[in-house]
């Protein structure tokens, strides 16, 4: 038995890739639920038990406080740790305390002997269409964020797929609804990057998940529904805390004379796009994946003992 042990916030409890239960007796259509790339990857290796303590909204200190103790008692020989964009949203952002806390967590795992799955983050700013003054402040957030991953991966040997240069994480079928969360072909590069990765460290794995969607998307009245309720809260409540931070950062920024780093490898995304494209198949957005969560599906914080989905909500 592979027990893995998945540790994050709700890109790990897998929302934004919502999957179509059987239907109860005397109804057309069953319940919603969410999947997501744990399960995804999960389903490829030998006899897998997976267990999911992520929880929605979690950041880092949420991860060690709560999480940690949890997935130690599991004694995993693989365990993810994908964390990190919530806190870079917080107003009290403190890279410092990020690579403290990872160390404590990561090595943890490590002690325990788990191989750790990490990943470098996206832009929030760019996947947010936010304006450049507001942008601009993130994207660093997001940079010292990558340089604590590093530092682990460097620290503790993690096996890390670094989301940050991947061509085609910034393509637009990626991303479900509310830009924040992938979607099913999202979750499924996510599977695929972890799944090559644990194939070149020498771990048993079976064939990768594949790479294009295969369940019925959210309807555009469920989309509008997402945005309408979760999402429209989520961004009520940043607009009173994380937007003053990022306009002042911006000034002492200019105030300061000094430019903020550009979005990372924004050279190369350009570059390995063009090269990614003509040596693999375009992702295509005909399947019409990039969608949000559907309006009868809740967000909440699941553990999974295997990896048969659970109904959300």
């Amino acid at each position: 038995m592979t027990t893995f042990v998945a540790l994050g916030d709700s890109i790990t409890l897998g929302i934004g890739d919502p999957v179509r239960l059987a239907p109860p007796p005397g109804r057309r259509k069953g319940p919603r639920a969410w999947r997501g790339w744990a399960v995804l990857l999960s389903e490829t290796l030998p006899d897998p038990a997976l267990h999911i303590v992520a929880g929605n909204g979690a950041l880092m200190a949420d991860l060690e406080r709560d999480q940690l103790p949890a997935a130690l008692q599991l004694r995993p020989e693989v365990a993810s740790v994908v964390i990190g964009i919530n806190d870079t949203l917080r107003p009290n952002f403190d890279p410092d305390r990020l690579a403290e806390t990872s160390a404590h967590v990561i090595g943890a795992l490590r002690a325990a002997g788990a191989d750790v799955l990490t990943m470098r983050l996206p832009d929030p700013g760019r996947m947010l269409h936010l304006p450049d003054v507001l942008a601009r402040p993130l994207a660093k957030r997001a940079h010292l964020l990558n340089d604590v991953i590093d530092q682990m991966a460097e620290r503790f040997g993690t096996l890390t797929y670094d989301a940050a240069g991947d061509p085609f994480v910034y393509d637009p079928p990626m991303w479900a609804v509310d830009r924040l969360h992938p979607s099913e072909r999202g979750h499924r590069l996510i599977a695929r990057r972890f799944h090559d990765l644990l194939a070149a460290a020498g771990h048993p794995v079976g064939p990768p998940p594949g790479a294009e969607p295969v369940e019925e998307p959210p309807t555009r009245a469920e989309q509008f529904a997402w945005m309408a309720t979760k999402g429209t809260v989520w961004v009520a409540r940043r607009s009173t805390d994380l937007v003053p931070c990022l306009l002042s950062m911006a000034f002492e920024e200019w105030r300061a004379g000094r430019a903020l780093p550009e979005p990372e490898h924004e050279a190369e995304i350009a570059a390995e796009r063009e090269t990614a494209t003509e040596a693999a198949p375009q992702q295509s957005a005909a399947a019409g994946d990039g969608s949000g969560a559907p309006a009868d599906s809740a967000p909440v914080s699941a553990t999974f003992t295997s990896p048969e989905l659970r109904e959300a909500g």
